[in-house]
Formats: C-alpha cells, structure tokens, sequence
C-alpha cells in the first residue's frame, strides 16, 4: 500500500472510531443544515455560490417551512484536515449532506469519512477521476472529470483540428498529475502518440526558459493542465516572444479565486474545457444574482457550487431529512443548471462529454458556436 494511502487509513481509524452507529443527528434542528468544505478561508467563490443557492432556496420557502443553512468548513492545515473537518460536519455541525470544492487528495479523505458516516458527499470541484472507481454509493460529482475532460480535448485537437506535434505544460501537482495520466490514456486508446511533456514549478517567477524550449520543439498546439497564476505568467511570456500556437486548457485553469473576470480578458483565443451552455437563461440568471449580492461576475468555481447546492437541496425537498432517500434522489435527478444538464452514473460521474468555449472580448463564448 502506497504511504500516502497507508496516512489516510490511519487517519481515519483515529478520527472516525464510531461514525458508522450515527446515521441521523441526535437531536432535530430548526433549520436544514448542508455542509461545505473548502481549501482555506481565503477561496470564497465555492462559498458565495453555495450561499446564493441557498438564499434562494430560503426565499421559496425552505423545506417544509425550515430554512436551508450552509455550514463552512475550512481544510486549511497538515494533512487529514480534509477528514477531521468532514467528521465535525457531520457530528458537531449535523448536516444532512455534504458538498466540496477543493483538491482531489483531500476529496479521498472525505469520501472516506461520508462511506462511513452514510451520508452524501458531492463534489463541485476536482476532476479526480479516481474518487468514483471504489464503487462508493454516497459519492457524486457535478463536474467533469479529468477521462472526460480528455476526450474533449482529443476530439478537437486530434479530430476536429486535425493537430499534431502536441505540447503538454503541467506542473507536478497530484491534480495535474492525474489529468495528464487521463490525457495520455486516452490518446494512447484513441492511436495518438504521446505528446511532448514540459513541466514547471508552481513557485516559479520566470517561465523563459519552458517557453525556449517550447519554441525549439516546434510544437503546433499546447495543452496546460494547472492553475491559473501560472497560465497568467506563461502566456504572458508566450505573448512576448510572439509565439501564436493554440492553446488548451483544463477546467482547473478557471479557479477564479485566482482568475479574476478582468484578467480573464488576457485570455484572448485561449480555450477551456466547460460544460453546457453558461450564456442560456439559467447562466444569465445567475450571473445577475451573483453579481447583485456580490458586486462581480461569478466564474467556474462559484457556478458548479451553484449547481451542486441546488442538487442537494432540491434532493432533500424530495426526500425529506432521510440520508439514504436523499443518496436515492441525487442517483436519479435530472437537473438543468447554470452548467448544463446534470446527472450521475451509476458510480456517481456526471454523465456527458464536456464542451469546450474560447475566451474572446473576455468572455467565454462556445467552441462550437464560432
């Protein structure tokens, strides 16, 4: 067994002793709580998109005349904090449903503990492919993970594009990592050869020298799998030594507690995987709530914590306070959101190939519709 893995077991042995005898909390609330657990208290967009969905749920009448309340936990800390923080969701704060937006290595340890504890955990966040192969029942995710985010990608560049001579540019992250193992898998089922691959370190100030050796591969197309601050700094460079390659990127560029709207508009042409279509009537609703309570334009992260609150809640309007009813109601909802229509498979996917949409005025715009 990996030590990493070998970490969370014994994690969880300390911190979850008894969570199996506790399915309900023990004594009923005035009010509806659902969980959110998220990177550390400065990554608000998850919150400010739960919190809206809440609101509005609360303005049609809650359930059953209770209001919804969100519970915001912060995993910011050594590792395990992920668990230790679902478990005091659970216990102390008595949710009925838990729902992250955060890092797939901490979305393991809470997985782990809402197996144990029996009681839903939705992912608005990673695109971990693994978290759904342990066949749990109580996990979902509404994003795209990184297998389909790959296909996405391989159609228009391979297919669609008819690209070759493919740079891949990542970092060593356990995210990235994981996205560029899909990428590859895919291509290598699809008969692609294997791109090139760049790597980079997340604290790095200078990228002249991946983007040299970059112009020195004689690459046609780039694909980045990583964050945003870094993107900002190589494409910037890109654009000073006037290199013009496409370039494509995973959802997890668009984190836009890094990403603001503004510098979104430095993005010119650059394409990201999405899903369904943001500029339809619930995506432009959103925006304008959005935007009114909080005085900016949402961005990815917001809009699937969105999506993700609201699943959970209309969930439980249709189950009532019951946690195996409301893992019944999540399996089978059909849910038409600010990031398209949304259902699970039966290992808790969202199902669907992702869409891919371009930056141009600084707005994204559907690939396809160009």
């Amino acid at each position: 067994m990996p030590f990493q893995d070998w970490m969370i077991f014994t994690l969880l042995a300390f911190v979850l002793p008894a969570v199996s005898s506790a399915q309900h909390p023990k004594e009923p609330d005035k009010v509806v709580k659902i969980g959110l657990l998220i990177p550390d208290n400065k990554s608000l967009a998850a919150e400010y998109g739960a919190e809206l969905a809440v609101q509005k749920a609360n303005e049609k009448g809650g359930f059953n005349g209770l209001p919804f309340r969100l519970v915001v936990r912060s995993m910011e800390g050594p590792w395990g904090t992920g668990s230790k923080e679902a478990v005091n969701l659970i216990f102390e704060d008595n949710v009925w449903a838990i729902m992250g937006s955060h890092d797939g290595r901490n979305a393991h340890l809470v997985e782990q503990a809402a197996t144990k504890a029996r009681i839903v955990f939705l992912s608005a966040w990673t695109s971990d492919p693994t978290l759904s192969q342990a066949f749990v029942p109580w996990y979902f995710s509404c994003v795209p993970n990184d297998l389909q985010q790959a296909d996405a990608l391989i159609k228009e560049i391979y297919f669609e594009r008819k690209i070759n001579r493919i740079a891949i540019v990542s970092d060593n992250g356990y995210d990235s990592g994981l996205a560029l193992k899909s990428f590859l898998k895919k291509a290598a089922m699809a008969g692609m050869e294997d791109p090139l691959k760049f790597f980079y370190d997340n604290n790095d100030q200078n990228f002249r020298d991946l983007t040299n050796k970059l112009n020195k591969a004689d690459i046609n197309c780039i694909i980045f799998l990583g964050r945003p601050s870094p993107l900002f700094k190589i494409i910037g460079q890109m654009r000073l030594e006037k290199m013009s390659q496409p370039m494509y990127c995973s959802l997890g560029a668009l984190d836009e507690n890094q990403l603001s709207s503004e510098v979104l508009r430095n993005y010119e042409n650059v394409v990201f995987v999405s899903s369904g279509n943001w500029s339809g009537h619930n995506g432009l609703s959103f925006n304008e709530w959005f935007r009114e309570k909080y005085g900016r334009l949402p961005g990815a992260v917001a809009a699937y914590a969105f999506d993700g609150m609201n699943i959970i809640i209309e969930a439980i309007r249709k189950a009532g306070t019951d946690r195996d009813k409301i893992r019944e109601s999540i399996s089978g909802i059909k849910f038409e959101g600010v990031t398209g229509s949304i259902r699970f498979d039966s290992k808790g996917n969202r199902l669907g190939t992702p869409i891919l949409m371009k930056i141009k005025n600084g707005t994204p715009v559907d690939v396809e519709r160009e």
